[in-house]
C-alpha cells in the first residue's frame, strides 16, 4: 500500500510538472508574439512635392543647404534609383497609398478640385492595412486623392485609414505664407500663421506628443508642399542663398532648404521621444522638378527632362530610408525601388499580409534594404497620357528601359473629356525609344534600331502592362475644370529667367 502510494505521488507530481511545463511553453509562446507586436516598427512616410533627384547635396548638389536629409542619408541607405509611381502628384501618391500602378486604380493626372477623379472607397491604402493593424495613424499635409476634398461623396483621407487627418487637398492657398485651406479631421481651420512646412511638421510633432494612442505603434504620412508652386520662403532660409540678380532661384532654393529644416524637426522630435530607434522612415518625392513661369531651378542631376515626361527627370527621385538596426547606415543602392514597393514593404516590416484579392505591382524590397538582392517578378511601369514630351508609356526590366507614344493624344489639362476617355480604353503603343540606363542614365542614345531582339521583347512586354490595365482603369465622367485654385493663389512678383535649351536638366 505504501509503494503504491508513492508511485501515485510521483504520478500526480510528474502530472503537475508536465502541466507547468505546458504552462510555460504557452506563456513563452505569448510572450515572444507580444514581444513581436511590441516591437513593431513605427513608420513615417516623408514626401517632398516637386523635388528633383539633383536637388540634395546628398545626391551631388554642392549649391542647395539640405542638412537634415544628408545626415538621414547618412544614418540609412540612399536610393539612387529611386523612382515615384508617376510623374506627377496624385498618381504618384495612388502608388504609394496601394502599391498599384496608378492607372490601374484610375488616377491618370493631377486632381483639381471639384473633379470626380478619386481614389475610390474599394482601393485598400497602407494605412488601412496598418490601422487594421492595431496602429494608430496620422496625415498632415497634402492629399490630393480626391477632387470632392472634404465634400460629400467621394473618401476623405480618414476614410482611407487615416484616424488624424491635417489635410490640404492640393497646394496651400493663397500661397505657402498664412494658408486658409488646411482641414483637420473634417473641420476647416481658416487662415493659420507661419509658412507650410513649420505648419506640417507643427501639427505631426503635436500629434505624436499628445494625440496618439501610447499604447500602439503609429504610421504617419507626412506630405510637404515645398517646392511646389506657389512658393513662399521665408526670409530666414532665402538668406542663405545669394543670388541678387535671380529672386526666382533665391525662392526656390531657399524653400527647399525651408522643408529641409521641417524634417530636421520632425526627425528631432523622434529621438526626443525616444522612437526613432525602431521607426522606419522613408522619404522621397512625389516626381520630378517643375518648370513654370515663376521657379525653373529645381534640378534632375543631369537626368533628362523634368516632372511630367516619362524621361527619368521626371520620374526618378530622391530616395531615403532609414531604420536603425535593420539598415545599415551611410549605404546606398542603385537597385530600382519605386513608390508601389512601399505597401508591401512596410507590410513585410510589421508581419502582415498584403491584400491578396487584387494585383500588386511594387514588392517587398525589404531584403534590398538590409543589404541583400531582389528578384523583380514583373518590370517597373509608368503610364502618363498627359505627358508633356511624346512618349506616354514607360517599362524598366533591369539596366533596360522602353518607352513609346500613344495613337491618340487628347488636348493637355487635368479636365476630362470624350476625348480623353475615348484614348484611354482605345489608345495602342508605338514609336518605341529604348535606353540602357546602366550605361547611359541620361538617356542620350536611343537603342532602338542598334538592338531588335531586345526592342521586341521589351514591346512585347511594355503592351503586356498596358493592356492589362488599360483593361482594368475606369473612366471618369466628364469634368470641365473650373481652376478653383488659379482663382485663389497669390503669386510671386518675379519671373523665372529663361533656361537654355539643355533637353530640360
Amino acid at each position: 500500500m505504501r509503494r503504491f502510494a508513492v508511485q501515485l505521488l510521483h504520478r500526480v507530481a510528474a502530472l503537475i510538472l508536465a502541466e507547468l511545463s505546458l504552462s510555460l511553453v504557452i506563456c513563452h509562446v505569448f510572450a515572444d508574439d507580444l514581444d513581436e507586436k511590441k516591437c513593431r516598427p513605427n513608420v513615417v512616410l516623408i514626401i517632398a512635392d516637386d523635388l528633383g533627384w539633383g536637388d540634395l547635396g546628398c545626391n551631388g548638389n554642392t549649391v542647395l543647404k539640405t542638412p537634415h536629409l544628408d545626415r538621414l542619408a547618412s544614418q540609412g541607405m540612399r536610393l539612387t534609383s529611386c523612382y515615384s509611381a508617376g510623374a506627377n502628384c496624385s498618381p504618384s501618391r495612388a502608388g504609394l497609398m496601394t502599391g498599384r500602378t496608378p492607372y490601374r486604380v484610375g488616377i491618370h493626372n493631377q486632381i483639381p478640385m471639384l473633379s470626380p477623379m478619386h481614389l475610390r472607397a474599394s482601393e485598400i491604402t497602407i494605412a488601412a492595412l496598418l490601422q487594421q493593424a492595431g496602429y494608430d495613424t496620422c496625415h498632415a499635409g497634402k492629399w490630393h486623392l480626391n477632387g470632392m476634398f472634404n465634400l460629400p461623396g467621394q473618401p476623405q483621407p480618414g476614410d482611407h485609414g487615416f484616424r488624424h487627418w491635417f489635410s490640404t487637398q492640393n497646394n496651400c492657398l493663397p500661397n505657402q505664407f498664412r494658408p486658409y485651406n488646411f482641414v483637420r479631421n473634417l473641420i476647416p481651420m481658416g487662415p493659420l500663421d507661419g509658412y507650410a512646412s513649420e505648419i506640417v511638421v507643427g501639427e505631426a510633432i503635436r500629434w505624436l506628443r499628445d494625440e496618439r494612442d501610447p499604447a500602439k505603434p503609429f504610421f504617419m504620412y507626412v506630405c510637404f508642399h515645398e517646392p511646389h508652386e506657389p512658393i513662399r520662403t521665408d526670409p530666414r532660409y532665402a538668406s542663405l542663398y545669394n543670388f541678387p540678380d535671380d529672386p526666382s532661384r533665391v525662392a526656390h532654393h531657399g524653400n527647399i532648404s525651408q522643408m529641409d529644416a521641417g524634417c530636421g524637426r520632425l526627425l528631432a522630435a523622434l529621438d526626443e521621444l525616444g522612437v526613432a530607434d525602431n521607426t522606419l522612415v522613408w522619404f522621397t518625392s512625389d516626381n520630378g522638378p517643375e518648370r513654370t513661369r515663376w521657379h525653373n531651378t529645381g534640378s534632375s542631376g543631369g537626368l533628362r527632362e523634368f516632372k511630367g515626361h516619362m524621361y527619368e527627370g521626371g520620374i526618378r527621385v530622391p530616395g531615403i530610408v532609414r531604420w536603425p538596426k535593420r539598415i545599415p547606415s551611410a549605404s546606398v543602392t542603385d537597385e530600382p525601388v519605386s513608390g508601389v514597393d512601399f505597401l508591401p514593404t512596410v507590410c513585410a516590416a510589421i508581419g502582415i499580409d498584403p491584400p491578396s484579392d487584387r494585383t500588386l505591382d511594387g514588392m517587398n524590397v525589404l531584403p534590398l534594404l538590409a543589404g541583400g538582392e531582389i528578384r523583380r517578378a514583373k518590370p517597373l511601369y509608368w503610364q502618363f497620357n498627359d505627358a508633356h514630351s511624346k512618349p506616354c508609356l514607360a517599362l524598366r526590366d533591369g539596366d533596360w528601359k522602353i518607352l513609346a507614344q500613344l495613337t491618340e493624344r487628347p488636348a493637355r489639362g487635368p479636365s476630362i473629356t470624350d476625348q480623353s476617355n475615348h484614348a484611354l480604353k482605345h489608345a495602342e503603343p508605338l514609336a518605341f525609344e529604348l535606353y540602357n540606363l546602366r550605361d547611359d542614365c541620361g538617356e542620350t542614345t536611343d537603342l532602338a534600331q542598334r538592338e531588335p531582339a531586345r526592342l521586341r521583347a521589351l514591346a512585347e512586354m511594355l503592351a503586356a502592362c498596358y493592356h492589362e490595365i488599360r483593361d482594368e482603369t475606369p473612366a471618369w465622367p466628364v469634368f470641365d475644370d473650373p481652376g478653383y485654385e488659379k482663382q485663389r493663389i497669390v503669386w510671386p512678383d518675379h519671373l523665372a529667367k529663361p533656361l537654355a535649351k539643355t533637353r530640360g536638366r
